[in-house]
């Protein structure tokens, strides 16, 4: 083992970098992964890109830490993909955000994108977004993983450029659906899916209560379609109880 220790959710991140590749990590909570991926002999160069001072300082701290650190990685402070030149990375890394800003910084990256062989993204919330904006944009999802670490859930999502409607073809539930649950995370059944979910369905069944103690005219039509949000939820955790390979 060398010299950097990382959380499992990171650590599964880097399984899914390829042998040799040139990483940039978008956000690098210190620049963890990319020391990481460099100790462990991962990647070949990395670039670590922090939008404010402190935490980029901090990743510049890390990297000097390392042997070859200063040869065989580049701490950038900016926006997004901003801290890229077209060609650089053959493998984009943004973990740790909200699925809405991941989608944000991909879209105001686009040019950057060029080249790019691989996306691994964790998004902390709004998993769909981050699948519907591969669907939008000629990116296939090849591989998706669900975990828990401390906690809290995390799902990892893997795209590359390709026909983005392949994970959703013969499928025995809707794109939309699909694009919620995560087609891979579907066809293999988890428990930790199901997990999910259930939690999902707390957060839905304290929003009914709190509107069923409304007066106000339009929380009758928003309780019906939380009933039915909810009762959604249920069939789908149903499915993945009896479904279960």
């Amino acid at each position: 083992m060398g010299l950097v220790t990382i959380s499992k959710r990171l650590q599964t991140i880097a399984r899914y970098c390829p042998q040799g590749a040139r990483v940039a990590d978008i956000g690098s909570d210190h620049a963890l992964l990319a020391s990481y991926l460099l100790v462990e002999g991962i990647a070949s160069y990395v670039i670590a890109g922090e939008l404010n001072e402190g935490p980029y300082q901090a990743a510049l701290k890390q990297i000097h830490s390392l042997p070859k650190g200063r040869e065989r990685a580049s701490v950038r402070k900016g926006n997004g993909l901003a801290v890229l030149q077209p060609g650089e990375a053959d493998v984009i890394c943004i973990a740790g955000m909200g699925g809405q800003l991941i989608v944000s910084i991909l879209e105001a990256g686009r040019d950057k994108l060029e080249g790019v062989q691989q996306l691994i993204l964790q998004p902390n919330v709004g998993e769909e977004l981050v699948r519907r904006w591969f669907l939008q944009n000629g990116w296939q999802l090849v591989a998706e993983t669900i975990l828990q670490e401390d906690g809290i859930i995390y799902e990892i999502l893997v795209a590359k450029p390709g026909d983005a409607e392949v994970p959703y073809l013969q499928q025995e539930r809707t794109r939309d659906e699909l694009l919620r649950l995560g087609p891979f995370l579907w066809a293999e059944k988890q428990p930790l899916l199901g997990e999910k979910w259930q939690r999902e369905k707390e957060k839905w069944r304290k929003v009914l209560t709190s509107l069923e103690r409304s007066d106000k005219p339009e929380a009758a039509e928003r309780m019906q379609q939380v009933q039915k949000e909810m009762e959604w939820i249920d069939e789908v955790i149903a499915c993945l109880h009896t479904d279960k390979p």
